[in-house]
């Protein structure tokens, strides 16, 4: 039974994880059904928003909306793929569809190991590691990985597992230093063998059968497997605040520094910030990272179809780390769980997922009266939010970062493991896509192109999305001089795109055009600072710039509606082509002073340096959002002065006899003249 009042922002109980399913085995009874999904579906927002302004007003609240749970799950009997909706409060299914053959749903972790176990079971797998002829000791693994597209009429559900050798049995060995030849492709619901793939070793397409293991000794990251000592030289540091945080944390409700908001977690976005306010004024009604691809720039078959989708295909929440005091946190940590549900339907437990703390990020202002030599020094104090996901070989970290100015900021890293492939370079061998990483081993160029979705609230739900250009102001007797300078506005009136233009300072902001700044006499706004990225490299001809055509536009504008939630559409694995930001601007809505969603793309193109392996020093990019206009002054200007009675500093004891440093009692003159 559910049991407890739950907001309507709340994550997934494990109590609606079981209801979930008994409904469905009664729906279906006598069928066994394999569930990949069981999580909250996104409240209708014209149902919530009367519940959230009560709370923001502290009004009676009104009964919360319907709370809706959302089901994937394919039925074992006949191999179709459903879609259910359910009604948690009446305990009822609203419906359940059989969708399209074509259709592939999400992995799951439970389908991820029995691919990989399977695959090392099968015969014809045996036969060509026995083909190696591999030294005792050495043996063999694989990642299955989602099949991408290159086949407008594959309707079955494919994975492609890579090969790898463990040469030493340490539980972070590096199989990605020593890939193998051969790739099998496995159909995930009849396991059946679908073909072997030989993958290329040089330049050119060529392959060939499995030959004879040449030892390479693999490359290492893991401590314990180094072969030069680690570091001894590095001192603690030590993050303390003894009187605790600045924050409090009501369930998943959160205040600091003026800041209200609820936090928010599924299996496919992973982190959500949900009812964002400051001061008690509606800013964001939710933040989140709505989809990322990763396309790789490798030419070669089968190689042409490795393109990831980390938030559709498996999910960010899927993937979410259980984090660690004291390494993936520093300070005074708060942490939140999540749940997901097995492939049986069972609840799982997620610990400690997100974490939030506050850090200090160096000054937040400062002036010095050179007339008097008084000074003013504010430290940057932040909340942060943290995800941390680990998608096969690599992580990315994901932060939302607070500040006590208004900015939000969403830092987004990259790091773990280079997807490598077998390449022979004994002989100087390159290729123009690609770094050579090691010995028989390279790394292919690739994208990451994430997907930010901002759905403002700018002091109300109705706002408008405009940019600003900054430039030079005619050659007339307005501008004698030639000195002068102003801005130009372009509203996005209608749904639709909009590049970045680093030449004109392009500026994107979000305003209220019913609420107008008291001093500036304009509407209130905060803007954009977006992360300039260049956009998806695949030609447009290609399968995989139909699925993933989010990333070839930095900005997207587009109406509110509720189902619209992602970017590259709802489902991506093995996707022909996406159903998301592209097709919903071909609407044409009007999106002046409206319910309006501004997605914004933003990545990395990583063509690997060999510094970035055997593990990845971190790749970091971040955009913001910032008040412009939305205040009339410095909102951080109430923060308290700096002063060592509070922070507790302590002084470096001076070194005495080194090469540079004056002896005790030296005199300024004395120094200038041994210097001179």
């Amino acid at each position: 039974m559910v049991t407890g009042a739950r907001h309507p922002f709340d994550p997934i109980s494990p109590d609606e994880i079981k209801l979930a399913v008994r409904i469905l085995e009664a729906t279906f009874p006598g069928v066994e059904l394999r569930y990949k999904r069981i999580d909250v579906n996104e409240p209708i927002k014209k149902d919530v928003l009367p519940y959230i302004e009560a709370e923001r007003l502290r009004r009676p609240l009104p009964s919360p909306p319907a709370r809706l749970l959302y089901t994937l799950f394919h039925r074992l009997d006949t191999g179709a793929f459903y879609k259910a909706v359910l009604n948690a409060d009446k305990r009822t299914i609203v419906y359940a569809k059989e969708l399209p053959r074509e259709v592939q749903g999400p992995i799951d972790p439970d389908e991820i190991t029995e691919i990989e176990e399977m695959c090392m079971r099968h015969p014809a797998v045996l036969a060509e590691i026995e083909k190696m002829q591999l030294p005792p000791g050495v043996t063999v693994c694989n990642d299955p990985w989602m099949y991408g597209t290159d086949n407008e009429n594959e309707s079955r559900r494919l994975f492609q597992c890579f090969m790898y050798l463990i040469e030493v049995d340490h539980p972070q060995n590096n199989h990605y230093s020593l890939p193998c030849k051969f790739s099998p492709v496995f159909d995930g619901l009849t396991h059946e063998l679908v073909r072997m793939d030989y993958l290329p070793g040089g330049p050119d397409f060529q392959t060939t059968q499995t030959q004879p293991w040449k030892p390479v000794k693999g490359i290492q990251y893991a401590h314990d497997l180094l072969d030069e000592p680690v570091r001894t030289d590095l001192k603690p540091y030590i993050v303390q605040q003894p009187e605790g945080p600045s924050y409090t944390a009501d369930g998943n409700s959160v205040y600091w520094q003026k800041w209200r908001f609820r936090l928010g977690f599924n299996i496919r976005e992973g982190l959500v910030i949900y009812n964002i306010t400051y001061d008690n004024r509606n800013v964001f009604y939710r933040l989140a990272v709505s989809e990322m691809t990763v396309p790789y720039g490798d030419p070669r078959a089968p190689y042409h179809r490795k393109q990831a989708f980390d938030v559709g295909d498996t999910g960010f929440g899927m993937n979410a780390n259980q984090l660690s005091l004291g390494c993936d946190c520093l300070g005074h940590i708060k942490y939140f769980d999540g749940y997901r549900n097995d492939s049986k339907g069972n609840p799982v437990q997620l610990k400690n997922v997100i974490c939030m703390h506050e850090q200090d990020n160096g000054l937040q202002h400062k002036h010095t009266n050179y007339r008097s030599g008084a000074a003013t020094v504010v430290r940057n104090r932040q909340l942060v939010l943290q995800m941390i996901c680990t998608v096969a070989n690599y992580e990315y970290i994901f932060a939302y970062i607070f500040d006590q100015a208004g900015n939000v900021e969403l830092e987004v890293r990259a790091t773990g493991i280079l997807s490598t492939v077998p390449f022979d370079n004994e002989n100087g061998q390159t290729v123009p896509w690609g770094t050579n990483v090691g010995p028989g081993v390279m790394a292919p160029f690739h994208q990451h192109m994430f997907s930010f979705r901002i759905d403002p609230a700018i002091d109300g739900f109705k706002n408008t999305v405009y940019y600003e250009d900054s430039v030079p102001m005619p050659e007339d007797d307005s501008n004698p001089w030639l000195v002068g300078y102003t801005t130009e506005s372009t509203v996005m009136n209608t749904s639709g795109t909009a590049n970045t233009s680093v030449d004109r300072h392009r500026v994107f902001k979000i305003r209220n055009d019913s609420i107008n700044n008291p001093i500036t006499y304009k509407p209130v706004a905060y803007k954009l600072q977006t992360a300039p990225s260049q956009m998806l490299l695949v030609n447009k001809n290609a399968l995989g710039y139909r699925r993933a055509e989010f990333a070839t536009k930095p900005i997207w504008v587009t109406k509110y509606q509720d189902d619209e939630l992602y970017a590259a559409g709802e489902f991506t694995n093995q996707s022909r082509r996406a159903e998301g930001v592209e097709t919903w601007i071909q609407r044409k809505d009007n999106t002046e002073n409206e319910d309006v969603v501004l997605w914004h793309t933003f990545g990395l193109t990583h063509n690997p340096r060999i510094e970035d392996f055997p593990i990845m020093p971190m790749e970091r990019v971040s955009v913001m959002l910032k008040p412009d206009g939305f205040f009339t002054k410095n909102p951080a200007l109430d923060v308290p002065q700096s002063a060592q009675t509070f922070n507790k500093s302590t002084l470096h004891p001076e070194t005495t006899g080194a090469c540079c440093a004056p002896s005790a009692g030296t005199s300024k003159a004395k120094l200038y003249k041994r210097m001179d």
